[in-house]
Parts: structure tokens; sequence; C-alpha cells
């Protein structure tokens, strides 16, 4: 006779989980692990832990604790390729460093930060690399796309499309909040972008 509290037993154990749903587990684990306990507290085992999964399933999937990280970390990033078109220039650059902020400030943004702050040079060269192609690049685009539209509608002048430009708000926002540990309110993005931002853009030169 089968004992009754068996098949109440068989209905709490977890369903084996494979493939993309392991892989994600995994990957938030290792980004919990990021925030809890940063880089060099970061073991595989605790982020197998944190998956409730085995070692060995890590490690089939990540022969290293850097490839791990540099995929969790570009997991987690938001998505910076849709360029927003609110109907103005001002309006477009606010909405562009409200995502900046956001990303700055979310999970996957802290566990960056955590982790180029506690790695040697060698190590933080692969995590720049994921800045730069996940943040960096995709906000120049939105910046440069943006700022093109601006020139169409007559809301720009026609010169003002240079390096300068575009590096001015990312510089702008890395400076404050890493010298000044600014957290970038929604009224400090405003008066960003009214006074520096628009005065270099506007149709007439500065």
């Amino acid at each position: 006779m089968v004992p009754p509290h068996w098949p109440a037993a068989s209905a709490q154990t977890p369903s084996r989980r494979r493939g993309a749903v392991l892989e994600r587990a995994i990957l938030e684990a290792a980004l919990e692990q990021l925030g809890t306990v940063g880089w060099n507290g970061l073991t595989m085992e605790g982020v197998a832990a944190g998956a409730r999964t085995g070692k060995a399933a890590v490690y089939r999937r990540w022969s290293s604790k850097e490839d791990l990280v540099a995929d969790a970390l570009r997991s987690g990033l938001p998505d910076f390729h849709t360029v927003p078109d609110l109907g103005s220039v001002r309006e477009d650059l606010l909405e562009i460093c409200r995502r900046a902020r956001d990303a700055m400030y979310s999970r996957p943004g802290s566990a960056l930060r955590s982790v180029i702050h506690e790695c040697d040079i060698k190590q933080a060269e692969r995590f720049h690399a994921v800045i730069i192609k996940g943040v960096v690049e995709p906000t120049l685009k939105m910046l440069r796309e943006v700022v093109n539209r601006g020139m169409e509608r007559g809301e720009v002048r026609r010169d003002a499309a240079n390096g300068y430009i575009f590096d001015a708000i990312p510089a702008m926002m890395m400076y404050r909040s890493k010298i000044c540990a600014s957290e970038w309110t929604d009224r400090e993005l405003e008066e960003m972008i009214d006074q520096l931002m628009v005065p270099l853009l506007r149709s007439g030169g500065p």
C-alpha cells in the first residue's frame, strides 16, 4: 500500500529545468550574487545554489566566472535600440536621459559598476566592452538620430552634429554620478537639457 503522504511529496518536487529556462535562472542568480556579494564574492557554486541547480550545469555553459558575468550583464541590460520620437528634440533627449539613468541604477547597471570597480585592469577590459556595446554605442546612435531629426525640423543648427555634442550627455551623466554622487532626478535631467543641450543645439547657434 502506498503511504498517503507520497503523492503530496511528489507534487512538491520541482520539475527539472532545461535549456533557455535554466540558463535564464543561472543568469538571474549571477546578477543577484553580484548585487549582494560583489565580483570578489561571486562563485560558480554560489550561482548554482541561487539558481537551484548543480555546479556542473553552470560549468557546461560557462567555463569561467568572467564568461558567466559578461553574459549575465548583457542579458540584463535594457533595450537601447528604440529611438524616441516625442515631437521635439528636448523631449526626445529627456527620454534618452531617463533611459540611461534607469539603466545605470537598474540591477544590471549596479552590478556592472561593482564589477568594474572590483576587477583588475585586465578583467575590467572585457566588461568595458559590455558597456560600450550595450549602452554607449546604442545611446550615441539614438542621440545622432534625434539631432539629425531636429535639423530636418529646423530645431537644431546644421553644424551641431559633432562628437563633442554627442559626448556631452554621457559625459555629464557619468561625471555627476561618479564624482558628485548624483542620482539624476527628473528635475536634474530637465535642467541639464534646458541649460546645456538646448542652447548648444538651438538653431542660430549657442
